[in-house]
């Protein structure tokens, strides 16, 4: 398809595409650069096998903005007075119909405010979610996350919203998975299976990614412990149990979980779903590309 075929689909979810960018940015002219950014890409796309032209405009846009937020945080540009949060009723933008949209919905100042102090993930996912209704498998593709730790991010994202807490403010939710956390590392290093079995979901679920199945293929014989097809707490109990000796705490994309960080490169993060004082979901993540993409604060 050329780029003329592709201009009229493009323009008509166009307003779509900015709403959710400026939600996302806080920045109509950020925006308008992350659109701009999803045609560039939609013109050098093969996309004859695309079903839902809307959808996968959206996931780009989510994707690209996902970046943009990335970006900030390593430049240090997240602070509120540096980045302040522009209206679209002071924009020279007000005037479009898509910005009326905006403002029709009463998105306003204040709650981009507060979505500033999200993580970039978890700001994504509470987006995508609450204000514009995808699915938390569609969003994990998008964070590079399972469905349960996308939706672990929009709850986490909403907690802060409705309450209008910083994220530095104290989170009891927080707290308490931290303490789950710091529990299942504890019982790992000591070799307590009993105390490995208390913290995991009789349902618990592993879930490696590529990187660290291959790397537990091939240090098996020195003890690693085979990580595929775990499921159910006694397996993942039994493969963790008198291990995790060198993992530290960590906050991963404003999570506990735990990294594998020699030198302080983190190699190994395992991210942790965590329910009703439990954990019912493990992933293990070694591809440095995903790692990459993480917002990792070593905790102690």
């Amino acid at each position: 398809m050329d780029e003329r075929s592709l201009a009229e689909p493009f323009e008509q979810n166009r307003a779509h595409l900015r709403a959710v960018a400026y939600r996302m940015l806080g920045s109509p002219s950020d925006a308008e650069d992350a659109v701009q950014e999803a045609w560039l890409r939609l013109s050098r796309s093969e996309t004859s096998d695309v079903q839902n032209l809307g959808a996968w405009l959206t996931t780009v846009v989510a994707r690209v903005c996902l970046d943009m937020l990335r970006s900030r945080k390593s430049r240090r540009e997240e602070q509120l007075d540096a980045q302040l949060p522009e209206p679209i009723a002071n924009s020279e933008d007000a005037a479009q119909p898509e910005a009326s949209r905006l403002l029709a919905d009463s998105i306003g100042v204040a709650l981009l405010v507060v979505l500033e102090t999200l993580a970039p993930a978890e700001r994504v996912a509470f987006v995508l979610h609450d204000l514009f209704d995808l699915s938390f498998e569609d969003i994990a593709l998008i964070v590079g996350r399972s469905p349960g730790a996308a939706r672990q991010l929009a709850s986490r994202a909403r907690r802060r919203v409705q309450g209008g807490a910083s994220a530095t403010d104290d989170d009891p939710d927080l707290t308490g998975k931290q303490a789950v956390v710091d529990a299942f590392l504890a019982a790992s290093r000591n070799g307590d299976f009993s105390a490995l079995l208390a913290v995991l979901s009789p349902e618990v679920v592993l879930r490696p990614d590529q990187a660290a199945l291959a790397a537990s293929a091939t240090t098996r014989d020195k003890g690693a412990p085979n990580l595929a097809d775990l499921d159910g707490a006694e397996a993942v109990a039994a493969a963790f149990c008198g291990r995790a000796k060198a993992a530290r705490p960590a906050l991963i994309d404003g999570s506990p979980g735990a990294v594998w960080a020699p030198g302080g490169v983190p190699r190994v993060v395992f991210v942790f779903s965590i329910t009703e004082n439990q954990v019912v979901e493990l992933e293990v993540l070694a591809d440095p590309a995903r790692i990459r993409e993480l917002e990792i604060v070593i905790t102690s």
